[in-house]
């Protein structure tokens, strides 16, 4: 008798565990920061660097993504903006950017976001895979 009221508590006690940890709130991932000015200098000196930009095109460059920024925040402020949103306001960007870029430039470019989009994708942790094996 002893036993089965031993099993039925810790049985209770894992699906009250269980169901705990199912109902905790799902938290809203927050938009990174907006890059300040310093750090959007630093970036398009990271590029010019790559690309080897004239001063007209960094000076270009640098004002797109004042205007980027300055778009993506005006429209978060009306409202949240869907992945298909930013895609397009993030497609629109590049285009400009790459529109002031020679055709050597543009394949750096390329090149470059594809670097940058690897070192900042989170990657998967060992422990996400212990799983499956």
């Amino acid at each position: 008798m002893n036993r089965q009221v031993n099993i039925l508590g810790i049985i209770a006690t894992i699906l009250l565990f269980v169901n705990f940890v199912q109902a905790q709130p799902v938290v809203p991932q927050a938009p990174p920061p907006y890059p300040d000015t310093k750090q959007l200098n630093k970036i398009v000196a990271d590029l010019s660097e790559q690309l080897s930009l004239s001063n007209e095109q960094e000076t270009q460059i640098f004002n797109l993504f004042i205007a980027h920024f300055e778009k993506v925040k005006a429209r978060l402020k009306s409202g949240r903006l869907s992945p298909k949103e930013m895609d397009a306001l993030e497609s629109k960007f590049e285009k400009e950017v790459t529109s002031r870029l020679s055709k050597k430039q543009q394949k750096l470019f390329t090149a470059y976001q594809k670097r940058i989009r690897q070192q900042t994708e989170p990657q998967p942790s060992a422990n996400q895979w212990t799983r499956f094996y």
